[in-house]
């Protein structure tokens, strides 16, 4: 039999994403950070191309994004709630990663692989603020899919997008825990 590390496994059966809307200050240092985001970038990635890569978002930068959605929005004709929903988002963060799914040329890795692992990415990034004791959500939205929003706002090159935006603080109120899937449902398996 394998060793079982229980800790580890008992973390994973329980952990639990934290509303955003509940992560106040303080938020990690660069420092602890850097352990979240050196867990994080330990992801399969296939030809070790690294098709990702994080922006870290402080106060300063999530206001001015914040003040970018109003006028995005009302010109893409988004409804006025979603646009304040978004807005909101990043007005309130304190702490933001920005994974940005930066693929590379590869005649060995297919795109969608390169996909699958800045998702991957997004999944250690939250769990590794999780288990370094922080709440962290993983969120998107209309405004990180907007190639005019990521560019300007983001710097990024029109070639990447992003993956997620992983949200980390101290958790205010611990969320309830919500219905699972239901296994008996959702798996086959394949004897022969």
């Amino acid at each position: 039999m394998p060793e079982q590390n229980q800790p580890v496994l008992d973390f994973l059966l329980s952990r639990r994403s934290r509303p955003a809307k509940t992560l106040k200050g303080p938020v990690p240092d660069r420092s602890e950070l850097m352990t979240i985001l050196t867990a994080a970038a330990r992801t399969p990635d296939h030809g070790k191309l690294e098709p990702w890569r994080f922006i870290v978002l402080e106060k300063a930068a999530l206001t001015r994004l914040a003040d970018m959605i109003p006028p995005l929005g009302e010109t893409l004709g988004v409804e006025p709630e979603k646009i304040e929903k978004q807005r909101r988002q990043y007005a309130d963060a304190d702490l933001a990663v920005a994974v940005v799914f930066s693929p590379k040329e590869s005649p060995k890795v297919p795109h969608i692989e390169q996909v699958y692992s800045a998702g991957a990415v997004c999944l250690a990034t939250l769990n590794a603020a999780l288990a370094s004791g922080w709440g962290a959500n993983w969120l998107s939205g209309w405004a990180s899919h907007n190639p005019s929003f990521c560019e300007e706002g983001l710097g990024l090159e029109p070639h990447e997008s992003i993956a997620g935006l992983i949200h980390i603080g101290t958790e205010t109120s611990a969320p309830p825990e919500r219905p699972r899937p239901d296994l008996d449902v959702i798996v086959s398996w394949v004897s022969e």
